[in-house]
């Protein structure tokens, strides 16, 4: 061995057996890989390296599973290779496994190249190879130059190498980029512009990878330079049509991870945009309509960063209402917890909805769930919390509907003693502070009155609730999710519902099919059966004639209604189970053993309707109509209109004075 390599060999192992630097200098890097290399990996300095080399089936094997990385890397590196082929370089893409997978030559030292082991197949993985700029880079998750003499073996001091790690949008590692030279100097300062380039094209192919990944998403570009927001950006955000992101790149990651701990936790993917940034979701949208760079906005991030922005329209969108519809995409593979993964079978629709949900789960984000009336949107709440980190904390249920609307402020926000006369002797804690620590389920928020919305809008955006009568504010920390079977962007459209509580609610939405819709019905026939039979002590057994009858039902009422039909059924049968002449009478129409259907009066002649107040007779919304038709049909029955439509009594008194219907004994008539 040469004095040089002993010389080497010997520094190399004073570094290796002192004190692990823990600062992210150049040196520190190369140090720590060098006490890696003589510790955990077991090398030895002084031994000859000699280049292991995978089998062409094992490159094969990598080429293929990353074959859309490929292509983009591929024409990343060959722009790269036009700035440094004059230079003597060469250029490697490794998986991430540190397996050249990739390689772009020079000529004039190919034979050397490959004595160094660059070529494909080579494997650079740092317990094989020690110290190196693509094993290294691996370990360390960062750009770095592995110059001359950083190299842990001797025989490898004749080489140069400039990495950069290459991240999926998801945050794996993709692999690495190399650009390698024979070393030419002893300064590892001589390398500056080499890792310089590196670094930007690397940073070219991930973005590009992040583009064509998220292709059908919506993208939000962040730039420092106006002139450039639409070529590069500094940070891409992938988010969907209700602003949940979706996926960020790596310079998006480490900004993320920045964030003091109440707006920003480890993961990316579930968080709302509007807890980024200081906006709506208007503007955004803005954006994207936005002809050119020059009209659009500078936005303001919540640590008080700013950058110029442009949103990238998804290639494929869904025909849909507006702008925010997306081409549907069912979300990815994550862990469902048992509350939520009982509540559907086979089902497509539930199966995506079960792993959105999980994913939100454990995010500080509001959640709005939409569905028909008894399509199960509490009974999913109540899942999703049980299937979160809260579950050991409150699970609060607010029916907006049904508390009449003298108490909605007492009953959420609470009371102090003597506040109104009937209130109790120590006040109350009111339902929002009750829910501190775990979730606030809000069920029909659309009929929750306006200057209510006004508070509760205060609650969310500050996190402290004001007892009624109370001088200080209560902090509270919970996350909200709210239910309405309404449209509630027709609400506010109407005045009738605040759009900044709309968006404050709707950080992810999550929509509810119908019981029609869903192709699990058995299953949750079978489920309904097991939970009703086990509390009502008898057998969950159901006919073959039975079950027929009840996949032909269209089920208005859906899982309520559904729920409501084994019920009674379990309540008539013997030991022998449900048959069909147990099932409710408008089940079983037209069946042999069927009760008589039920019908219902006729409703009152035209004539003798009362007319609705002017204002509303000139455009009633469709469901005031049905809503009055309910009410003639069942000839003014409060109760019954309610059971018929799922809802409570107080809701319905309460849509009868919005569409101006008063029932006959009202106006002074008596129905015939």
């Amino acid at each position: 061995m040469s004095n040089s390599s002993d010389l080497h060999v010997d520094r190399v192992l004073r570094a290796a057996s002192g004190v692990v630097p823990s600062s992210d200098t150049p040196d520190s890097l190369i140090h720590r890989s060098w006490h890696r290399c003589y510790h955990q990996h077991g090398l030895d300095p002084a031994d000859c390296f000699d280049p292991c080399v995978e089998s062409a089936s094992r490159v094969r094997t990598s080429r293929e599973r990353m074959e859309e990385y490929l292509q983009v890397a591929r024409s990343g590196m060959e722009q790269l290779f036009k700035h440094v082929v004059d230079l003597g370089y060469v250029l490697l893409l490794t998986d991430a496994e540190g397996i050249t997978i990739d390689y772009i030559g020079n000529d004039t030292w190919a034979r050397d190249a490959q004595r160094f082991g660059l070529y494909l197949g080579a494997n650079w993985q740092e317990h094989i190879a020690g110290t190196n700029g693509i094993g290294t880079c691996i370990q360390e998750q960062t750009a770095l130059t592995c110059h001359s003499a950083d190299h842990f073996y001797a025989n490898n001091t004749g080489l140069s190498c400039s990495t950069t790690p290459l991240f999926h949008p998801d945050g794996r590692l993709m692999g690495v980029l190399d650009v390698s030279a024979q070393a030419q100097s002893d300064a590892r300062e001589s390398q500056h512009l080499a890792l310089h380039l590196t670094r930007l094209y690397g940073r070219m192919i991930e973005d590009a990878t992040f583009m064509r990944h998220f292709r059908d998403r919506w993208i939000l570009r962040l730039a420092t330079n106006w002139a450039l927001v639409d070529v590069t950006g500094d940070m891409l955000l992938a988010f969907d049509a209700d602003g949940v992101l979706l996926g960020a790149s790596a310079a998006a990651r480490q900004w993320l991870r920045a964030l003091p701990p109440r707006r920003g936790a480890d993961a990316v993917v579930g968080r709302h945009l509007m807890d980024l940034f200081d906006c709506t979701m208007d503007d955004i949208w803005r954006l994207a309509r936005a002809p050119d760079a020059m009209e659009r906005s500078l936005l303001s991030l919540v640590d008080q960063r700013s950058y110029f922005s442009s949103v990238i329209v998804p290639r494929v969108r869904a025909v849909g209402d507006g702008p925010l519809r997306e081409a549907a995409e069912p979300a990815a593979s994550v862990p469902v917890g048992a509350a939520l993964r009982r509540l559907a079978g086979e089902d497509r629709k539930m199966r995506a909805l079960q792993h959105q949900a999980q994913r939100l789960a454990n995010r500080r984000i509001n959640i709005l769930i939409q569905g028909e009336t008894g399509s199960g949107k509490e009974v999913f709440a109540r899942a999703l919390h049980e299937s979160s980190e809260r579950r050991h904390k409150p699970f609060v249920a607010v029916n907006c509907a049904a508390i009449p609307e003298s108490l909605i402020e007492s009953e959420l926000f609470g009371y102090t003693a003597g506040t109104f006369t009937g209130a109790r002797s120590r006040g109350m804690k009111g339902l929002i502070v009750q829910a501190h620590g775990g979730t606030l389920f809000l069920d029909e928020i659309g009929d929750m009155p306006l200057h209510l919305q006004t508070r509760l809008l205060r609650v969310l955006s500050e996190h402290e609730v004001l007892p009624l009568g109370a001088e200080q504010p209560v902090r509270v920390e919970l996350t909200v999710v709210a239910a309405s079977h309404r449209d509630l962007r027709q609400a506010i459209a109407a005045g009738t519902f605040r759009e900044d509580l709309y968006y404050r609610l709707c950080g992810a939405t999550l929509l509810l099919p119908s019981l029609r819709e869903r192709q699990d019905l058995d299953y949750l026939i079978h489920l309904i059966l097991e939970e009703e039979g086990r509390e009502a002590g008898v057998p969950a057994a159901i006919s073959d004639e039975a079950m027929a009858l009840l996949r032909r039902c269209p089920w208005p009422g859906n899982i309520r209604q559904l729920r409501n039909a084994l019920r009674y059924g379990l309540a008539l049968c013997d030991e022998a189970g449900i048959l069909t002449e147990h099932l409710p009478p408008e089940i079983g129409a037209g069946m042999p053993h069927a009760a008589p259907t039920l019908q219902a009066p006729p409703a009152a002649p035209m004539a003798d309707r009362p007319a609705p107040p002017p204002a509303m007779a000139a455009a009633r919304p469709p469901e005031a109509e049905r809503l009055q038709a309910l009410l003639h049909a069942h000839r003014w029955n409060i109760t019954a209109v309610a059971a018929k439509t799922g809802q409570c009594r107080t809701t319905i008194y309460r849509q009868m004075k919005r569409f101006g219907i008063v029932s006959p004994v009202d106006a002074g008539n008596t129905p015939h």
